[in-house]
């Protein structure tokens, strides 16, 4: 190699690694702001949303119960705007919206006798009737939360576990409304499925982390491996391989289990990065994300350090391998054993897009399933008729 071949391959790496400091540099200095601001805001949230849940709670006790006539509602937003000119947000429909919200959650909030008659704060009494949520309730992010924030997710959800899920996902990555109504309308909770990952948080497009969520599971079955062969393999490593080349051999049946929309590159996939060669166990494209997708392939349980091989991968893809018109690569962790908390826990502060799921054997599935399963041939003859 020339010395100007030299000099030119330092220069782009000098320039990717100036890029990549500006782009983390950005990226604090954001959080940074972000969380200044929300810090400030839920500070006057937690004081709006104590009136409302305590006017929202005076109002159904007298008006349910029939305390009230007809009307009262609407003469009494009157009379407060006559009392107090150029009050803003105590219309009738919206001392309605406090009701609702008070009746929504007075089953799942239970105020200290401390605590005024019109009033909720930080020394919440919480307790909730039911499991999984008694685990997931957050005051701090309860009280975070705007007033808008919450009749929004009371509106489109019906579950405490659904309202509890949105109310994280909004205190944890500072979700705007309009964010937050795009995850709504596309029913992340729904769609989200069990896969630990970090989609919602890298992906800017909230229909794109959705289209990520919806294309990977949590587990694969993947019956055509020979098991036999990967046990003999003494070394970790060899093991991979082992299972690299069962897969590689079935591609077509492995794509079938991932999906139709994925397109089969290359399994060793050589990439170079300052002289340095790398190679990614399996590389995809899948269509319906527009995104390269790189797969790494572990035959024993998952740990935390997997993530950091895989961002380089991820990093070095959209540098040197991604087209312009395509979205950020993606990275999944295929293995064979992991603790979902574990998982969310270790991916969450990557800012690359990644996700860890588990395999299974035929070997491995109970032996009445296992027998209930047609064989493949079959499967085929039956689905030709």
């Amino acid at each position: 190699m020339d010395k100007q071949s030299i000099a030119q391959g330092s220069s782009h790496d000098d320039h990717f690694r100036e890029v990549t400091k500006m782009v983390e540099a950005v990226k604090s200095i954001k959080d940074a702001i972000l969380r200044s601001q929300y810090r400030a805001a839920s500070n006057a949230n937690k004081e709006q949303l104590s009136l409302y849940y305590g006017i929202g709670r005076y109002v159904s006790q007298n008006s349910r119960e029939g305390f009230w006539g007809t009307g009262a509602i609407e003469q009494i937003s009157t009379n407060l705007q006559k009392d107090l000119p150029g009050l803003r947000g105590f219309s009738a429909a919206n001392i309605k919206k406090m009701r609702y919200f008070y009746e929504e959650w007075q089953s799942i909030i239970n105020c200290s006798p401390a605590v005024s008659d019109l009033a909720i704060n930080e020394n919440l009494l919480l307790t909730v009737n039911r499991q999984p949520a008694a685990g997931d309730f957050n005051p701090a992010e309860f009280l975070q939360l705007g007033f808008t924030h919450h009749m929004e997710i009371l509106a489109k959800t019906k579950t405490v576990e659904a309202r509890l899920f949105y109310i994280h996902e909004c205190a944890t990555h500072f979700w705007n409304k309009y964010t937050l109504i795009d995850y709504l309308c596309s029913d992340l909770y729904g769609k989200r499925g069990s896969l630990p990952n970090n989609f919602t948080q890298t992906l800017p497009n909230p229909k794109q982390a959705l289209r990520a969520v919806a294309a990977f599971k949590d587990e694969y079955l993947l019956d055509y491996i020979n098991v036999e062969q990967i046990d003999e393999a003494d070394e970790e490593d060899i093991d991979e391989r082992v299972l690299e080349k069962e897969i590689v051999a079935h591609i077509k049946k492995f794509i079938m289990t991932f999906g139709q929309d994925f397109s089969f590159i290359g399994n060793q996939y050589r990439i170079e990065v300052e002289g340095e060669e790398s190679f990614i166990d399996l590389l995809f494209f899948n269509r319906e994300l527009n995104a390269l997708v790189a797969i790494e392939l572990k035959t024993g349980k998952f740990r935390p350090s997997y993530l950091g091989q895989l961002n380089f991968y991820l990093s070095a893809l959209d540098e040197y391998v991604r087209k312009p018109h395509e979205n950020q690569s993606i990275g999944i962790i295929l293995c064979k054993e992991m603790k979902k908390t574990t998982v969310e826990f270790a991916v969450r502060d990557y800012t690359k897009p990644m996700g860890v799921a588990t395999y299974r054997t035929s070997a491995e599935m109970p032996e009445k399933l296992r027998n209930a399963m047609p064989d493949i041939e079959e499967l085929k003859k039956l689905l030709e008729k």
